[in-house]
């Protein structure tokens, strides 16, 4: 038998010298979590732009509950979702940062160096946002849930704190999608598929990670949702 359909036919495939495995590298909440920000944050840009404060403060507290969801998985979750698993020290992140050119195969389970920082910088910015949105205002008939208990000028203040992070955010979100391209390009590395997929080529022998039930990841969920709605006061 040919040995590259038998490796095919076991999920495995030739690669010059080495030969690759298909591997789980990402759990269905993981890239449930990703791709549910991505899709929240240009709807809340999209209704601040058109005037729906409404729907623009419910996706808000939508992205709050995501990343409550996200703290907590990212201490309980599945190996590549837990941070103290991706998070490696500055040094680590400029030393691959000064081989960004380089190419190579590509045998990160699951995010490099770097990308670990960038993930911990875009939940921040994005908690920000969404904590800030909290006590914010329009001006006009708008006030955030906990407006209140700050006031107008001191509201008024973080909501001029809320309009600028989102710029950063913008910033961070620009510089993500460069990296992207530039891994694609330069290092012949395919960051996007495996956050599709969930599944990833690496060498034959790779462990696969630990995951986690999605059962787990779902009480997790219904329990952030129920803080969130905790702090807005309602039922």
């Amino acid at each position: 038998m040919d040995m590259k359909a038998a490796l095919s036919g076991t999920g495995e495939t030739q690669a010059g010298a080495g030969a690759t495995q298909r591997v789980r590298v990402w759990d269905a909440p993981t890239r449930l979590f990703h791709w549910a920000l991505v899709v929240l944050v240009a709807t809340s840009f999209t209704c601040a732009k058109l005037g729906w404060m409404e729907q623009h403060f419910l996706s808000g507290y939508a992205i709050l509950s995501c990343l409550l969801f996200r703290l907590v998985w990212g201490l309980v979750g599945s190996d590549t979702a837990r941070f103290a698993r991706f998070l490696a020290s500055p040094a680590a992140a400029l030393r691959h940062l000064r081989h960004l050119r380089r190419r190579e195969p590509d045998t990160e389970i699951g995010h490099n160096a770097a990308g670990g920082w960038m993930v911990m910088l875009m939940l921040a910015l994005l908690g920000v946002q969404a904590g800030t949105g909290l006590f914010a205002n329009d001006d006009a008939i708008s006030e955030g849930p906990l407006y209140r208990y700050v006031g107008k000028d001191l509201s008024d203040r973080i909501t001029g704190w809320h309009n600028r992070n989102f710029k950063l955010i913008l910033a961070a979100v620009a510089v993500h999608l460069l990296a992207i391209l530039v891994y694609a390009v330069f290092k012949r590395q395919d960051l996007l598929r495996p956050m599709l997929t969930g599944r990833k080529d690496l060498p034959v022998g790779t462990t696969p990670p630990r995951m986690r039930s999605p059962a787990l990841a779902a009480v997790l969920f219904a329990l952030a949702v129920a803080v969130v709605l905790l702090v807005l006061g309602r039922p």
